[in-house]
């Protein structure tokens, strides 16, 4: 494999500290639209990634599925990434939308969003999803595929004609942000970077270099 000859070169785009939005939830809202406008597949996938109790850093991608205060997502809080949140609770997320050459990261402090909008996402899912939530016992050690699908099959019958409860260990968290950098690729490397940094309860702007 050439890897070294693997590149790119980003022209699709700038980006000026002058024009964007002063609020960096409002910038992030507005490139959004237009990663769901250009129909890009899941633009709400993000990597999110955590620090284990045992200081050792993990990364997996979840979906965006609100933004208020921060960024919000769900899982079940007995999982790698619930375990770590719960023994420390900073995080960063990071979203790379390559067709428009724009990827955003945000780092922050994480928290349990309100239990009754957690109860409310979990309503609004799919009912294969809902029991979803109650069969897998995410990260621990299974022994087999069967495992799952037969335990999927038992709670089915067990909810059948009957609304399914959320689980106590499933819910959401809000990762609040602090810093939120915005990059657009630009040619011969030189990216625009525009960072928002909150200091002293207000929003900072400057620009980074490549």
């Amino acid at each position: 494999m050439n890897l070294a000859a693997l590149r790119e070169n980003y022209q699709k785009g700038e980006l000026v500290e002058s024009t964007v939005h002063p609020n960096p939830l409002e910038q992030f809202k507005i490139w959004f639209k237009e990663a769901q406008n250009a129909e890009l597949p899941e633009p709400n996938a993000m990597f999110l990634s955590t620090l284990g109790k045992d200081m050792r850093p993990s990364g997996r991608i979840v979906l965006l599925k609100y933004v208020d205060r921060g960024f919000s997502f769900f899982t079940n809080y007995f999982s790698r990434k619930g375990g770590d949140l719960a023994h420390h609770p900073q995080a960063s997320i990071t979203f790379f939308w390559g067709e428009l050459e724009r990827q955003v990261r945000i780092e922050g402090h994480v928290e349990k969003v309100d239990e009754k909008l957690s109860k409310d996402y979990f309503q609004s899912r799919p009912r294969a999803s809902q029991i979803g939530a109650w069969v897998s016992e995410q990260s621990t050690k299974i022994p087999n595929r069967e495992f799952l699908e037969e335990r999927y099959q038992a709670l089915e019958k067990q909810f059948e004609g009957k609304d399914i409860p959320k689980p106590e260990h499933w819910g959401g968290y809000e990762l609040i942000p602090h810093y939120m950098e915005f990059w657009q690729g630009r040619p011969s490397r030189l990216h625009d970077r525009v960072v928002y940094e909150l200091i002293d309860g207000q929003w900072d702007r400057y620009r980074i270099a490549p």
